[in-house]
């Protein structure tokens, strides 16, 4: 099988895995928003999560990120039992040092609570310090699951890794269905730390197919784990100032009227249910790639791959920012509108949700242009460009909160992320040289008139269906969001073919002749 098939084949097991597994999340969100709606105990547990979440993706996401090319490099060298004796090492050494982190962090946990939620006081601090301190032991397993992550993609081996939702949500659904109304709050932060065992022994068995045998290594004098390490700096910088966005955010909205974290967080989510699904698969598959092609020195075939997963981000993120946007309400009411989540909660977290969806096609952009940066062993430039987002996001959170409460806050994300893009693009091209930005430019327009078209047929079926359709308000608003989805869609695709969009031709006409040959294999 060709390299572009098996990326093909390998990005839509991908996608369906991490379909099925948001499907299990919004699941779960939809049951803790049900269980504990969106109030005090909720705003505390998203900022104790926050706290952990910010430590644990800095651990496994800098490691994941910084070993593949460097796994590369020892493969060429030293061969595959070489890579297996330096994974083994990196696990032993990211298991030291997570032991260490969990110790300080319960010991500072009333510091990081006081950074993150200023307007916390009395009772609800001193839940957000408890649930901070249970959550900590969840860094020992992201730091094993960023490695062995590491590990599986430098074996162009992506399957584990994008099941990981699957474990994970499922330990969440039992409590939340059976346990959550004897053990509250506080359980579910207990079961935060749990989920994270089942998610590392999801990715033993495809380790093993890969030949991949455990047996101590501690060896810190290994110029590769160095290497891996001294990379990993600015990454593990670059990730917490993402985070520190979203920290921020929450530290500001903890002095907005209750619930504002709360509707931040489940906006967010449905934003990043796009950019998880569609293009976390594609970075994913596409990483390895661009990291054998910069071991090569083949920077034209770096660009080739760039340009043509970027045409695809495009068309994934500018229809689904106008269908966000039209449909924001609708979303929010069928996803999370039940139990304790009210109207009230609804209405405020659909506003947040329009403003985060005007950053999406930023956010795609930056996931897969960091990957192209790090493929070329350059952490440094997303560092930077991370303190440039986190200082336009502040200047625009300080500005729009006045006048929008946590909407502004939505809005401010997406302009910082916008920036971030334009600079990250300026930077690559004085690196590599010229990008063909004219060829995305002309994509992104049609793809743009095409989802405007779309946007605007949407919300009139949606409108439509909903005044025709029988039944309960909850149940004529899920049909009538599902059959407009799937029309939205349809015109979408049809309009990109007409206006000969190549991504989009490409598919439908394989899919032409794919029709035609099973026409005359039966006919035969």
């Amino acid at each position: 099988m060709s390299r572009v098939k098996q990326a093909a084949k390998s990005t839509m097991i991908i996608i369906i895995f991490t379909i099925g597994s948001k499907f299990l999340g919004f699941f779960r969100e939809t049951l803790i928003a049900s269980r504990f709606g969106s109030g005090m105990a909720t705003d505390t547990y998203f900022v104790a999560t926050s706290a952990i979440g910010l430590l644990t993706g800095l651990i496994s996401r800098s490691i994941s990120t910084t070993f593949v090319p460097v796994l590369s490099e020892i493969e060429a060298k030293e061969g595959k039992e070489g890579k297996i004796s330096h994974t083994n090492n990196m696990i032993n050494i990211v298991a030291f040092l997570s032991l260490a982190l969990i110790v300080l962090g319960i010991t500072v946990a009333p510091i990081l609570v006081r950074l993150l939620a200023k307007g916390f006081r009395g009772e609800q601090y001193n839940l957000a310090i408890k649930l901070t301190r249970i959550g900590f032991p969840g860094l020992l397993f992201s730091g094993i699951i960023g490695a062995l992550t590491g590990f599986l993609y430098s074996e162009q081996r992506h399957y584990s890794s994008a099941a990981l939702g699957f474990p994970l949500n499922f330990v969440y659904i039992i409590f939340l269905i059976f346990l959550s109304g004897r053990f509250g709050i506080t359980g579910l932060m207990v079961t935060t730390v749990i989920a994270a065992i089942p998610q590392f022994l999801i990715q033993l068995p495809e380790a093993k197919k890969a030949g991949y045998k455990y047996r101590f290594v501690f060896d810190l004098k290994d110029k590769y784990i160095t290497k891996v390490l001294y990379l990993s700096i600015p990454v593990f910088i670059a990730v917490a100032i993402s985070d520190l966005n979203v920290i921020i955010d929450r530290t500001i909205a903890s002095d907005l009227i209750i619930g504002s974290i709360s509707a931040l967080s489940y906006s967010n989510r449905i934003k990043n249910l796009v950019s998880t699904i569609f293009i976390s698969a594609i970075v994913t598959v596409i990483f390895p790639l661009l990291s054998k092609e910069s071991n090569r020195d083949n920077i034209p075939g770096m660009k080739k791959i760039m340009a043509y997963s970027i045409n695809i981000i495009l068309l994934i993120t500018i229809p689904s920012t106008v269908g966000l946007i039209v449909l924001a309400t609708p979303i929010v009411k069928a996803v999370f509108q039940r139990g304790q989540f009210d109207e009230v909660a609804t209405l405020m977290t659909s506003k947040a949700l329009v403003f985060y969806s005007l950053g999406l096609v930023s956010t795609g952009l930056r996931t897969l242009l960091t990957r192209v940066y790090y493929s070329l062993q350059d952490t440094k430039t997303p560092l930077i460009n991370g303190i440039i987002s986190l200082g336009f996001n502040i200047i625009f959170n300080l500005i729009l909160v006045r006048y929008m409460a946590h909407a502004g806050l939505a809005l401010a994300t997406s302009i910082a992320l916008t920036v971030t893009v334009i600079f990250m693009f300026y930077k690559l091209k004085r690196t590599i040289g010229s990008l063909g930005t004219v060829s995305y430019i002309k994509c992104g327009i049609k793809s743009g008139i095409a989802s405007l078209i779309m946007g605007g047929v949407s919300y009139g079926i949606y409108h439509r269906l909903y005044t025709v359709v029988s039944g309960a308000s909850g149940l004529r608003n899920l049909i009538s969001l599902v059959i407009t989805v799937i029309l939205g869609v349809t015109v979408y695709g049809i309009l990109c073919y007409l206006f000969g969009i190549k991504e989009v031709k490409d598919i439908f006409d394989k899919g032409l002749r794919r029709n035609r040959r099973a026409d005359k294999t039966r006919s035969n």
